[in-house]
């Protein structure tokens, strides 16, 4: 029986919006999860924007785990979302998906979309044990790499706006042939 494992999954953390203090950990966490890392700028840049909002997961004075998404009219999208590799698989992500999809109502925001790299099979399976769904491939969606993306999303129980939306796609996508 190993506890430590039961203990780890058990993980509390605080979540709180994000602040220019918190950089340089979202900063660490962002270089040593990603290959094609966010830099300062990038995060900067992003946060600036009015509809672009950061928020991080804090275990005592750390912080373990950080997202960006944007507010959109009917959706939340995820933009950058990590959590710090010695405290993965231990709720943390989950935790901070939950905040998000707590921010969702059934007459404003109904969705939350993101893109995940083709490669990135460990945020493809989380996201689908957190009820997303892969919708397309956004085929060279990444500049950097050239890379393509699974379009991915979650949406309430009660939202049959995106369902309307998916019917004249079909209906278009017939018209442009």
């Amino acid at each position: 029986m190993n506890t430590g494992r039961s203990q780890k999954e058990q993980l509390r953390v605080h979540i709180r919006w994000m602040i220019r203090r918190d950089m340089p950990e979202v900063l660490q966490i962002e270089q040593e999860s990603f290959d094609f890392a966010w830099t300062e700028e990038d995060f900067l840049r992003c946060l600036r924007q009015r509809n672009c909002i950061g928020m991080v997961a804090e275990h005592g004075e750390k912080v373990v785990g950080f997202m960006i998404y944007e507010l959109h009219k009917n959706k939340l999208h995820i933009l950058n979302f990590a959590v710090n590799a010695q405290f993965r698989r231990s709720g943390i992500g989950s935790q901070m998906v939950a905040k998000l999809i707590g921010k969702l109502s059934s007459h404003r925001r109904t969705r939350i979309t993101l893109a995940v790299r083709e490669t990135n099979l460990a945020a493809q399976l989380f996201f689908r044990t957190q009820e997303f769904k892969a919708l397309k491939v956004l085929r060279n969606y990444y500049e950097d790499s050239g890379e393509d993306a699974f379009l991915m999303q979650y949406r309430i129980a009660d939202d049959t706006s995106e369902d309307a939306d998916d019917v004249s796609n079909r209906i278009a996508q017939y018209e442009e042939n």
